[in-house]
């Protein structure tokens, strides 16, 4: 389950990029799990946020950035930015081998999230993207966002407002 709520500031303004912070997490690994993610497009934002009973740190990592390219109306110019290398590296660098390995890694293991890699490679593919990581807790104001919007979501999880 999910929640999202939009703010602007000003009228809706016709934009090229819209830039998006994206964050996962668990309590406990695996554990009671987030997302969160701030999709913002000039002077207009969207928060989106959820959460799983039990899930990975992965998973939620994921699940952010499918949930934000998910919210995007139209083919978009984008720059997705994640405090996790997992998902940063995975869809720049290693993503390309494991496609062509039939979704298996260098030393022939299945990847793992594999479900969720696929679905966000598909939706990916629909935009243009640069894809950023930045360093996680360090007063990225957009990414503290994003971490808040994530814990808000383990936070509804716990509190049973999301079975």
């Amino acid at each position: 389950m999910s929640c999202e709520s939009a703010t602007s500031t000003a009228a809706p303004v016709a934009t090229s990029l819209v830039t998006i912070y994206a964050d996962g997490g668990c309590r406990g690994n695996p554990g009671p799990g987030g997302w969160g993610a701030l999709l913002i497009a000039g002077d207009n934002e969207k928060e989106l946020w959820g959460g799983e009973a039990h899930t990975t740190n992965n998973r939620m990592e994921l699940t952010a950035v499918i949930r934000a390219l998910g919210a995007l109306k139209r083919p978009t110019t984008a720059r997705v930015l994640t405090d996790s290398q997992y998902v940063q590296k995975g869809i720049s660098e290693w993503i390309f081998n494991w496609k062509k390995n039939g979704w298996r890694t260098s030393d022939k293991k299945p990847v793992k999230n594999a479900d969720l890699w696929q679905e966000l490679d598909t939706l990916a593919r629909q935009h243009r993207i640069t894809w950023s990581w930045v360093k996680g807790h360090a007063g990225e104001p957009g990414n503290e966002r994003a971490d808040a919007l994530a814990n808000r979501g383990i936070d509804d999880v716990v509190a049973g407002r999301i079975a």
